[in-house]
């Protein structure tokens, strides 16, 4: 019987790819395929994340709810990998000793050989260290199931904002050669992908070598590569950075019409004093710049994007700026958080924190507009043609397909099951909260 691998994972999109890599890593090197059940698992890694509150907290919850799996299979393996490994390393083998290897997001290929060493050795395993994109070259090809698939083009962040720790958790930005990325999609596209997604902390600030004259290429060059690779339909990239957003990315999206028309693009705050704080690097006006120059090129971009509310020092008239700058610009989506300090970074010793019902309060109406600019959105779809990915069956209804607009919304559909994986054009003819309703639209 084949031996199982769960994991749990924790946080974003980069870590939701390494998840991927760990089980892709594990089957090639020990046979071992995934399971959904913790209890029949022969080994369990769990894949953190420390951007949020009290992440480490969590991870031991976690890890305590498994120790009795320990102690009923002695030799099940069990693994901490992610951000919060990177920052904790061997503290979390002395507060919890049962557990087996700790590796940060640029060991994860080394599973393998922390686990054997582990066995042979009888002694925990802690590898956290940043060979940047050693990684890369000891991964085996991926398994994919669909036609849409994950590509990591960079690793780690130089930006150092002050309420951040991923550059202390992934290292300093790394990006992958040129030529190896073009030849993982191109991997991939022979496996039937016709939808990617390129990843990076900061993945427009992506600088691959380019093998055949040793120059470099910025994000725009490759996305204008990839869009030459006629198996693809759709190219999508996350996360961005304002800072990054240059004027030849700007004009990719007059000129690719296989550049999707959303971008992600984390503004955190409307208020400048805010974002110098947060060392973000713009002001307000310099974002508000970037939006009217990409919707003069894309008039159809939907934009999403992340807010922090309640950093240090935040005053009524800042938090008024962001509410202002939310109406200027009109948002397709955002993540909203309440300021959480995070041990090691500057601003967890900054003074002036906001106090909670003040800070619950501002997150709240903030929601509240970003949501009704969401159903706005929603409601204008209405009647439109869209394009959509048909991922499955939908989760409302089981004699239904699910679908993803280039916008990533959700399109609940009547159709027939050989639909799935390909594109359908879909006429949307409701909004609901969450999603959209539609009907394959007359060929």
């Amino acid at each position: 019987m084949a031996r199982k691998l769960y994991i749990r994972t924790f946080g974003c999109q980069m870590n939701e790819y390494d998840s991927d890599k760990m089980a892709d890593v594990l089957r090639e090197a020990q046979g071992l395929e995934l399971t959904e059940r913790p209890d029949e698992a022969d080994v369990i890694l769990f894949n953190t994340c420390s951007v949020r509150e009290k992440a480490q907290e969590r991870v031991f919850h976690d890890l305590g709810r498994v120790r009795g799996l320990k102690a009923a299979k002695p030799e099940l393996i069990i693994g901490v990998g992610g951000c919060v490994a990177s920052q904790e390393g061997a503290a979390i083998v002395r507060r919890a000793p049962y557990v087996d290897v700790v590796f940060g997001p640029q060991t994860l290929h080394r599973l393998p050989d922390l686990i054997a060493r582990r066995r042979s050795t009888g002694r925990p395993q802690v590898d956290i260290s940043f060979p940047e994109v050693e990684k890369f070259d000891h991964l085996p090809p991926p398994r994919i199931e669909g036609v849409s698939a994950f590509v990591s083009i960079m690793e780690g962040c130089s930006k150092y904002c002050s309420f951040c720790v991923v550059p202390y958790t992934r290292g300093e930005e790394v990006s992958r050669p040129f030529d190896d990325v073009l030849t993982e999609v191109a991997d991939l596209t022979d496996q039937g992908v016709k939808e990617i997604t390129l990843l990076g902390q900061n993945v427009n600030a992506y600088r691959g070598v380019m093998s055949a004259d040793g120059g470099v290429a910025d994000l725009a060059t490759l996305l204008e590569y990839l869009a030459e690779f006629p198996e693809l339909e759709r190219i999508r990239y996350t996360t961005s950075h304002p800072k990054e957003m240059t004027s030849r990315l700007i004009e990719a999206y007059g000129k690719l019409p296989k550049l999707v028309s959303t971008l992600h693009l984390p503004v955190q705050s409307g208020s400048d004093r805010v974002l110098a704080a947060m060392k973000r690097g713009y002001t307000a006006l310099e974002y508000k710049a970037i939006v009217r120059r990409l919707r003069a090129v894309r008039p159809q971009l939907s934009l999403t994007s992340d807010f922090i509310v309640a950093f240090p020092g935040e005053t009524d008239k800042d938090f008024e700026q962001t509410m202002r700058l939310v109406d200027d610009v009109g948002f397709d989506g955002s993540f909203s958080f309440i300021y959480s300090p995070r041990p090691g970074t500057p601003a967890a010793d900054f003074p002036d924190q906001v106090a909670a019902a003040v800070a619950q309060a501002r997150l709240a109406r903030l929601q509240a507009a970003l949501d009704a600019q969401y159903w706005a959105h929603s409601e204008r779809m209405i009647g439109s043609a869209e394009r959509v990915l048909v991922t499955g069956r939908s989760a409302r209804s089981e004699g239904e397909l699910a679908g993803r607009t280039e916008a990533n919304r959700v399109v609940n559909f009547p159709g027939a099951a050989s639909l799935v994986g390909n594109y359908a054009d879909v006429r949307i003819i409701a909004a609901l909260s969450h999603s959209l309703r539609g009907e394959l639209a007359a060929a």
